[in-house]
């Protein structure tokens, strides 16, 4: 079992392309923590703002009567950076996200989601 902080450690040395990422809480839109940043990127403004959409998508599909109300993650593509959302699903971590913003020309998807879903499984909140 890894902490928060040992876990957002991991996500920047085994993510390639890592900006900064973020543990949000989805009920206040609060970072637990967050590593990286930067003044163009503010993670906590970030982790408020992505909680809203968090929001807004569940809100979404429970209007639409969706019977799958298990989102694993949202992806938001810019022009020079990817932006993930990872719900987090195990071991009393319902209700909260890791933020992960990539640069789009060194990330691999693919790869970055595998290792989300590792995180997740060892985080211990």
């Amino acid at each position: 079992m890894a902490n928060v902080e040992t876990s957002l450690k991991e996500a920047t040395t085994s993510i390639d392309g890592v900006l900064g990422v973020a543990l949000v809480d989805c009920s206040s839109g609060m970072a637990l923590g967050t590593i990286g940043g930067g003044k163009d990127l503010d993670l906590t403004v970030a982790a408020a703002g992505n909680t809203d959409v968090v929001r807004a998508k569940l809100r979404t599909m429970e209007m639409l009567g969706m019977k799958d109300e298990n989102i694993e993650d949202i992806l938001i593509t810019l022009g020079t950076q990817y932006h993930m959302i990872r719900l987090l699903r195990s071991r009393g971590s319902a209700g909260l996200f890791l933020y992960v913003a990539l640069d789009r020309n060194r990330a691999n998807l693919a790869m970055a989601r595998h290792q989300l879903k590792k995180i997740e499984a060892e985080l211990e909140v």
